[in-house]
C-alpha cells in the first residue's frame, strides 16, 4: 500500500510509523505532505518515507488526513483526487469529516479514526467509523491493531457526543482547576489533588492550538462551568443532592463498563 499522510505532525508521524512497522500486516510505503515542506521533509528523513508537494498531483493507494479538525473538509476536497482506493482521517471529529468524504470521494473506501491518546502514550484506544469498507481500510485497521491498539467501532454521532465529555468537558475542568489553584507544598496534597496535579501536567504538556480546536469543535465546557457554579452556590441540602447525583452518575458509568 502506498499511503499519503497529509500533515506531518505528531499524529501524522504516528500513522506512518504504525502502518510501516515490522508488525504491520500490510506492506506499506509512506509519503508525507505538509503545508510546510520542511516539516514533511523532516518527517520523511526520520523514517523510510518520502516527501511530496502539498499542492502536487501524485496519486496514492490511500490518503490519510492528519490535519486540524477545522481543516478536514477542505483537505478532503483537495486530496480526494489523489486517492485511488481509500481516504481516511485521524482528526478527532467525525461528523463533518465523513460528510466531506461522502461528497468528494463517493467512489472510495472511507473511514474516520480517532486515536484517543497523544502519540507519546501509545498504544491505546482508537475509535473508528467505517463509512465505506474494503480491503484498504481493513489493512489500515489491521495495522493499527497490530501496533497494540484497541480499535473499536462507533458511529459519528456517538463519537462526537462522547468527545463533549471526555475531551471538551474534561479538559475544561482540569484547566480550570489548575488556573484556580494556588501553589501548595507537596506535603499538603491529598490523593485527589495529587491526581489532579498529574492530570493537569498531562493536559498542559500538549499544544494550545490543538486544545483550542477541541473546545471549538465540541460543547462541554459550558456544562462544567454551570456545574461548578451550582456547587459554589449550594447550601448544605443542595450540595448533598448534587453529591448524590454525582455518585449516581458514577454508578451509571460503571454499569456501562
Amino acid at each position: 500500500m502506498d499511503l499519503l499522510v497529509v500533515g506531518a505532525g505528531e499524529i501524522g508521524r504516528w500513522v506512518a510509523d504504525t502502518v510501516s512497522a515490522d508488525a504491520a500486516p500490510v506492506d506499506a510505503t509512506v509519503a508525507f505532505a505538509d503545508r510546510d515542506p520542511a516539516v514533511a521533509a523532516d518527517a520523511a528523513a526520520d523514517r523510510d518515507a518520502r516527501a511530496v508537494a502539498a499542492d502536487g498531483d501524485t496519486a496514492h493507494d490511500a490518503v490519510c488526513l492528519a490535519v486540524p479538525m477545522s481543516a478536514v473538509p477542505a483537505a478532503v476536497e483537495a486530496y480526494a483526487p489523489r486517492a485511488e482506493r481509500a481516504i481516511v482521517d485521524v482528526s478527532g471529529e467525525m461528523t463533518d469529516a465523513l460528510a466531506a468524504m461522502r461528497e468528494h470521494a463517493p467512489g472510495l473506501e472511507r473511514a474516520s479514526y480517532h486515536p484517543l491518546f497523544a502519540p507519546p502514550r501509545v498504544p491505546g484506544n482508537v475509535a473508528v467509523v467505517v463509512d465505506e469498507g474494503g480491503p484498504t481500510v481493513d489493512g489500515l485497521t489491521d495495522s493499527v491493531q497490530a501496533g497494540g491498539n484497541d480499535v473499536f467501532e462507533t458511529t459519528a454521532d456517538e463519537h462526537d457526543a462522547a468527545m463533549e465529555t471526555v475531551q471538551a468537558g474534561a479538559h475544561a475542568a482540569v484547566l480550570a482547576w489548575r488556573l484556580a489553584a494556588d501553589p501548595v507544598r507537596e506535603e499538603f496534597h491529598t490523593p485527589v489533588s495529587a491526581a489532579l496535579e498529574e492530570v493537569a501536567d498531562t493536559v498542559t504538556e500538549g499544544s494550545p492550538p490543538v486544545y483550542a480546536e477541541i473546545q471549538r469543535a465540541f460543547d462541554g465546557a459550558d456544562g462544567v462551568a454551570d456545574a461548578a457554579a451550582e456547587i459554589a452556590a449550594a447550601d448544605d441540602e443542595a450540595f448533598a443532592a448534587l453529591y448524590e447525583r454525582a455518585r449516581g452518575d458514577r454508578e451509571g458509568r460503571d454499569r456501562l463498563e
